[in-house]
């Protein structure tokens, strides 16, 4: 059996977060997903809208996830290869070289990224005023 892991906040889930943990999963055939904790992220200075847990049952509930454990820190990774024995790190192509050092753990993989499509652009637009946070939820919620 391989497995797969990946990490990411997944904040504003939209659908390159879907089609990344899609083409992860296909890498194997058992996908694990690390979502960032609230205060992990308030480390990196990311503020989320969605709290950990409310990310975290998103992830989970995807067909292609068959489990999610919080990251607490950018130092656990090499503790959870080993610990779910992962044969495949999986991570955007954003962080090309970032994480090279696992290679000597598992296969290390990073995916291009869904064009036009980033969190942090869907926050600009918000905050720009252009975007309404609240239309924008009711417009996913329906």
């Amino acid at each position: 059996m391989t497995t797969v892991i990946t990490y990411g906040t997944f904040d504003l889930f939209h659908v390159g977060h879907l089609r990344m943990l899609e083409r992860a999963a296909a890498l194997g055939d058992r996908l694990l997903v690390g979502v960032s904790t609230d205060k992990f992220n308030l480390g990196k200075n990311k503020e989320c809208i969605h709290p950990y847990d409310e990310r975290a049952a998103i992830v989970s509930a995807l067909k292609p996830v068959d489990q999610v454990f919080p990251e607490e820190n950018w130092e656990q990774k090499v503790d959870d290869v080993v610990k779910y024995n992962a044969d495949v790190f999986v991570i955007g192509d954003d962080w090309v070289g970032k994480f090279d050092f696992l290679e000597k753990y598992c296969q290390v993989r990073y995916l291009t990224r869904t064009p036009e499509i980033s969190t942090t652009k869907r926050k600009k637009l918000i905050s720009s005023g252009r975007v309404k946070l609240s239309d924008w939820l009711a417009s996913t919620a329906e």
